[in-house]
């Protein structure tokens, strides 16, 4: 590691928007480990999603708090990590800063009808195309004040969006 302080990241949006694409090319490139976080979900919330149910609250916060965990363990990730997490609501993102108060986020921007031909188009994964609606009803894009929260388009081409992704790592001066 060099002395640049840890890095923890979280690739936040939609289903469909890139999250898992973005951040493991950019954990590839900063140096970091990856984790997505659709593997740390229970069993329990896989098959909600997979049978079209939306998420509640309810079984959202043990996954958050997973995130959190993840991003938390320095041991493990000494020089940083990159989480794939939708933190679609600022509550979710207030739940991940508890455990990881130096987390930076990066929103992934995208049109319902992008994502909705993403997910359509991605073979074995759990997440179905019709709950696209729900994610963004549930979606609450950060306020003035989540200033560790950047906005990127991910409609732009994935090395475009990598190398904003990473600028926006930076520490602030």
């Amino acid at each position: 590691m060099t002395d640049r302080a840890r890095l923890t990241i979280v690739v936040m949006g939609v289903a469909g928007c890139g999250k898992s694409t973005v951040g493991a090319a950019l954990a590839d490139q900063l140096g970091v480990h990856f984790v997505d976080g659709d593997d740390l979900h229970p069993a329990s919330n896989v098959a909600k999603m997979r049978s079209g149910t939306p998420l509640t609250d309810d079984d959202r916060w043990p996954w958050l708090d997973a995130v959190g965990t993840v991003l938390a363990d320095a041991c493990a990730h000494p020089a940083g990590v990159v989480v794939a997490c939708s933190a679609l609501r600022r509550q979710y993102r207030e739940r991940i800063r508890a455990a990881s108060p130096q987390a930076r986020f990066l929103l992934l921007a995208v049109s319902p009808a992008v994502a909705t031909a993403r997910l359509a188009a991605r073979d074995g994964h759990f997440m179905p195309a019709s709950l696209i609606a729900s994610q963004f009803a549930t979606l609450e894009l950060p306020a003035a004040d989540e200033r560790d929260v950047t906005m990127l388009d991910a409609a732009m081409p994935l090395p475009a969006l990598i190398a904003q992704a990473a600028d926006a790592t930076l520490p602030v001066r």
